[in-house]
């Protein structure tokens, strides 16, 4: 092999390390958008929670697309696509939030964690992906494993349980429309807007639903300490979107994509510091069911591209 050839081959590990190092952390703080989002929906509805971690992204972001000067450079005739974007994020949150309020951490982000399997089903539908059976079968073991964590769980809290699923397969169709879209975008740019139209999205639900007592959309005025967990929500929230934005620029997604369970590990442990909340044994039976099953999708998904020469997408965190 010739010394250019290490050399290259040198430079592309420093990078995949370098985004795996990156990746690593964006899924172990992840959970802290959870843990404060959990402690501001005790006073505060989910949709002030959603909305402020929007408005703050946008705060955030908006001097970097302005420093790279990439604010304006979305395909605007796709300005629908980015909408509902910014609408299917909310979905995603409104629903994951509002389960917080009742549900432990862990449990909500394990029931989460199906979306993996809910995608390869829908990229199968709507963009006509090959799957072959193995994954198919990845799925069905997946499923049965959400359904041990969410049968005790809705015994404990009611339908409620199944609102991580809502969420799962809003963020499964945020990220096939994704897909669509980001192949020509700057990453920055789609984040900066789908903050823009999904902080939007919430001022509407807060205005209407001032004054219905509503739980969910009834806007109040947040107590001291709440303006902290507001705060943390958007600052965390940030940060490891920022991780991850850049982690995927390094490293390729098939490489990373495992590293996402971490974030299981990460929330029970949050929860365990902040909340005192453990999951039981049948609980911890079904989330090892459902990495696994995630793992094995993400293996054999790799596997194929490889056969085909295929190179990943990797998705606009």
């Amino acid at each position: 092999m010739s010394e250019l050839s290490l050399s290259k081959a040198a430079i592309d590990h420093n990078r995949i390390s370098y985004g795996l190092t990156l990746m690593v952390l964006s899924v172990l703080l992840s959970p802290l958008i959870d843990i404060f989002s959990k402690l501001a929906i005790a006073t505060v509805p989910s949709a002030e929670i959603t909305a402020a971690r929007f408005l703050l992204q946008i705060v955030f972001i908006l001097p970097i697309v302005l420093l790279r000067g990439t604010l304006f450079d979305l395909t605007w005739r796709k300005s629908a696509l980015h909408a509902l974007r910014g609408g299917l994020l909310v979905v995603t949150m409104l629903s994951f939030i509002t389960t917080l309020k009742v549900m432990e951490v862990a449990d909500a982000i394990a029931i989460f964690f199906v979306e993996p399997i809910i995608l390869t089903i829908l990229g199968s539908i709507f963009l006509k992906e090959t799957i072959g059976w193995r994954r198919y079968t990845a799925c069905a073991v997946g499923f049965l494993g959400s359904l041990l964590v969410i049968q005790p769980s809705m015994q404990e809290v009611g339908l409620i349980a199944l609102l991580p699923i809502v969420a799962a397969f809003g963020l499964a169709f945020f990220l096939l429309v994704t897909r669509m879209v980001a192949q020509n975008e700057d990453p920055w740019s789609m984040q900066f807007h789908a903050g823009i139209w999904g902080g939007l999205f919430c001022l509407a639900l807060l205005w209407f639903g001032e004054g219905s007592g509503s739980s969910i959309f009834d806007p109040v005025w947040p107590d001291g300490r709440a303006w902290y967990y507001l705060f943390g929500v958007g600052v965390t929230a940030t940060i490891s979107g920022v991780l991850g934005v850049y982690a995927y620029r390094a490293a390729p997604a098939s490489v990373l994509a495992p590293l996402q369970y971490l974030e299981i590990v990460s929330a029970t442990i949050f929860g365990w510091l902040v909340f005192g909340d453990l999951p039981d044994a049948l609980k911890w039976l079904g989330i090892a069911i459902i990495i696994g099953s995630g793992l094995y999708i993400i293996w054999r998904e790799r596997q194929v591209q490889k056969t085909a020469g295929i190179a990943p997408v990797s998705p606009a965190i």
